[in-house]
């Protein structure tokens, strides 16, 4: 009874500051009583939840309250809570998340031998850098599958796409996994190209379009074993097979540049959708997010997202990140996936990366140069359209 008393107790000193801050941000209908006194309805809160660096609040507006409000006064919840918040919510019902003083985690550079025990935890890891408490944060894209990465230039996005990447061929086998990687920007994957674990790099439409037919082709094929078998995921085939599936990982940097190419986003929507049981995920990255690109199919099925610094509360809603815009530190970012976690990316120089990737390199196959290939270095000047 007396821990109810003091739950309840709790629960009553974190409803005030957002009571205060509803009033303060006018957050509310008005109505007059019997005696002509003037009152607020304000929005339902459902709940609130306090995790270790972070407070959560589930609320409802009444209807008539116009949520764009939430935008425009940003700065009284703010100065009620601290800079450190983010709204999740369209129309109704809303989460705002508190998170906590912000330890200041010094940034630090890439050292898979600091986390190589832990990435043999998993089956395809994840290496997504150093919690604000100081903990390895590492999750198993086999269990959360299709990753996407977004923030703008200088935020640490390319970097945190090269060091994950990275892991990933340093703990596989080349025959555990398959990378595809497509570099619309043609400024980040040359680094692994003639890498083992690399089946190819593409940074031009018709290349993609040739790789990503080739990869829904396998998914097919995947699809069709695993009903001969009678079987669900992949991981029960290979358990019952010498000639074991790898895991195919298709990487697109600057997906954003194909929103008008309809049938490679048709695939990838696919892939998003029926990957995770085949063994075959995704890593998309954007510099800024196009809700044209991640339609609500696509966007539900990536399942983490890791926003690094956006340009505005809008585009940190588009990945699903809101409070990403209010990031300041380099390589900071929040990935949200169970839960909303800000980490501190590692960072890999590009030169350390290439030490790195050295022992994996492959002499490279000959090049097989078709008459599609010939036509677009004649007419596009080699500009990947």
């Amino acid at each position: 009874m007396i821990q109810y008393l003091r739950n309840l107790h709790r629960q009553y000193q974190l409803k005030q500051p957002l009571v205060k801050a509803f009033e303060l941000a006018g957050v509310y209908l008005k109505y007059k009583n019997g005696a002509g006194k003037e009152l607020h309805i304000l929005p339902i809160i459902h709940s609130i939840k306090e995790h270790t660096d972070y407070t959560t609040y589930t609320f409802t507006l009444p209807d008539g309250i116009n949520p764009q409000l939430f935008d425009k006064h940003l700065y009284v919840f703010q100065q009620v809570f601290g800079e450190h918040i983010s709204f999740d919510g369209t129309v109704k019902q809303f989460t705002l998340t508190v998170r906590a003083k912000v330890i200041d985690v010094e940034p630090f550079d890439y050292d898979y031998d600091s986390v190589s025990r832990l990435c043999k935890k998993v089956l395809l890891p994840i290496y997504c850098g150093t919690s604000i408490e100081g903990t390895p944060i590492i999750y198993d894209m086999v269990t959360s599958p299709h990753l996407l990465i977004a923030g703008e230039t200088g935020s640490g996005k390319s970097t945190q796409l090269r060091s994950i990447l990275t892991t990933l061929i340093l703990h596989n086998d080349p025959s555990q996994l398959r990378l595809y990687l497509a570099d619309m920007k043609r400024s980040e994957f040359h680094l692994f190209r003639n890498v083992a674990h690399v089946e190819e790099v593409c940074n031009r439409v018709h290349q993609l379009s040739k790789m990503i037919f080739s990869v829904r082709a396998e998914i097919e094929r995947r699809g069709d074993l695993l009903d001969e078998a009678e079987l669900s995921h992949i991981d029960d085939y290979n358990r019952t097979r010498k000639d074991k599936l790898p895991y195919l990982v298709l990487c697109i940097d600057e997906v954003a540049f194909l929103k008008k190419e309809e049938a490679i986003m048709e695939v990838i929507e696919d892939i998003s959708a029926v990957g995770r049981a085949l063994g075959v995920f995704l890593i998309l990255s954007m510099q800024r997010p196009d809700a044209d690109v991640l339609d609500g199919k696509l966007k539900n099925n990536l399942t983490v997202r890791m926003g690094f610094k956006c340009a505005d509360l809008i585009n940190s809603k588009i990945i699903g990140v809101p409070g990403a815009e209010s990031l300041t530190e380099k390589g900071r970012f929040l990935m949200k996936s169970v839960e909303l976690t800000e980490i501190q990316a590692p960072y890999l120089d590009l030169e350390k990366a290439k030490v790195l990737l050295a022992p994996y390199k492959v002499t490279p196959k000959p090049k097989q140069v078709d008459n599609e290939d010939i036509l677009f270095e004649a007419f596009d000047g080699g500009s990947g359209r």
